[in-house]
């Protein structure tokens, strides 16, 4: 690093000059450019600036004056010497924005041989006393001296960590099938979670028209919130030409994304149906003519997408892993049912009046009887939800489970 001033009245050009003097006053700087947010930290006393002539933007190292050096004959302050000087950077950020890179706050230490007085505490004045803090005396802050490149790998690795989770759709594919009427075009539709590997993308098959029956619900609902979403047209000639086909596959993949980007279409009932239900009405289905392997095996390929579209209310992926459970007990895997029984419990928690609840408690606490777990606390959760809410002989769990998705 090169050029380094000291500015007791700061007198430069440019417009960082212009910004300094304008917060000047009685000859000392109170407050410094923050090269992220074009504003700083308000600081009292002498300061430094740092210039770097290698790294941009400019960084600040407020410097706070251990101790006064007494009081001049015109009764004026007398600045201590070099040497009782001690500066921290402000590592390229400020108090002001907490996000920035290696946010530091700047210490004093008194190497003149008198001990200073401790200030007040207040919101924006750094804590004294603190080992971590001394630490960081002894060794510059690693961003300080970061290149341009390793700060933008700094920032992509930041912005991953506060980026929430979100899902992903791509039409993969597309393929013609000739229907009992006539021909239409079936769409490959990849649904995968963004932010970390997914082993669990779901795959899909959507035809044309019911995207065009998405649309049509979703305009009764969320009429004004989808007004910007454009959907792909209809054309009475040329749908099944591979140019029209590739065309419709992009727009398709667009109009899902803006769906998806929407928090209160995201989270409908419209929007989740359409993703999963068709799959889901299927395993039912095949759960009620006792094909379990074939239920189990739609299932598993359904179910962790219905729970990722499903947290914000987790309680609405309950009947699948109850359905699940059913499966693996009626297929003698008692393992496997007890651990669908579980997150099926999670996912409920406390909510008693559940009309799964009781039920699956009963399933529980059979199947743990079986597995040699605990099945005592089971079986009390279950009194205890009878005495607080009696009721008649309610449904088994698989009766319950039958009666799902039968429209």
């Amino acid at each position: 690093m090169a050029g380094v001033w000291e500015l007791s009245k700061v007198a430069a050009t440019g417009l960082l000059a212009q910004s300094l003097e304008q917060r000047a006053e009685g000859g000392h700087v109170t407050s410094l450019l923050d090269p992220w947010t074009l504003t700083g930290p308000e600081t009292s006393g002498w300061t430094r600036v740092l210039y770097s002539a290698g790294v941009s933007p400019l960084m600040e190292c407020p410097l706070l004056p251990p101790q006064r050096g007494g009081m001049g004959s015109e009764g004026d302050p007398v600045c201590p010497s070099e040497e009782a000087w001690t500066w921290q950077p402000w590592s390229m950020a400020s108090p002001k924005n907490a996000r920035s890179p290696g946010w530091t706050r700047p210490i004093a230490q008194c190497m003149a041989g008198t001990k200073p007085k401790a200030s007040a505490p207040g919101p924006d004045l750094p804590r004294p006393g603190t080992e971590e803090h001394l630490d960081a005396h002894d060794s510059q802050s690693s961003n300080s001296s970061m290149t341009t490149r390793e700060l933008q790998e700094y920032w992509r690795t930041q912005k991953r960590c506060w980026k929430h989770v979100k899902l992903l759709f791509e039409i993969a594919s597309a393929r013609i099938e000739e229907g009992r009427v006539s021909k239409f075009v079936m769409y490959q539709i990849v649904v995968i979670q963004t932010g970390s590997f997914d082993s669990n993308k779901a795959i899909l098959e959507r035809r044309y028209s019911d995207f065009e029956m998405l649309q049509k619900k979703l305009l009764k609902t969320f009429r004004e919130e989808i007004e910007d979403v454009v959907f792909p047209k209809k054309h009475l000639m040329g749908n099944f030409t591979p140019e029209m086909i590739s065309e419709r596959k992009l727009a398709l993949k667009e109009y899902l994304g803006l769906l998806y980007a929407i928090r209160c279409v995201r989270r409908s009932r419209e929007f989740i149906d359409f993703l999963t239900r068709p799959e889901l009405k299927e395993a039912f289905g095949c759960l009620r003519a006792g094909q379990y392997t074939k239920a189990l095996d739609i299932l598993v390929r359904t179910v962790p997408l219905q729970e990722k579209l499903t947290s914000h209310c987790p309680v609405m992926v309950v009947p699948s892993l109850c359905a699940m459970l059913v499966c693996h007990r009626d297929l003698e895997c008692p393992a496997e049912a007890f651990a669908a029984g579980e997150r099926a419990l999670q996912c409920l928690q406390a909510r008693e009046g559940h009309r799964y609840y009781a039920p699956l408690l009963d399933a529980m606490a059979r199947l743990a009887y079986e597995l040699g777990k605990d099945f005592v606390s089971l079986q009390k959760r279950l009194e205890e939800n009878q005495l607080r809410k009696p009721a008649p002989r309610g449904f088994t769990l698989k009766e319950l489970t039958v009666q799902e998705y039968l429209y």
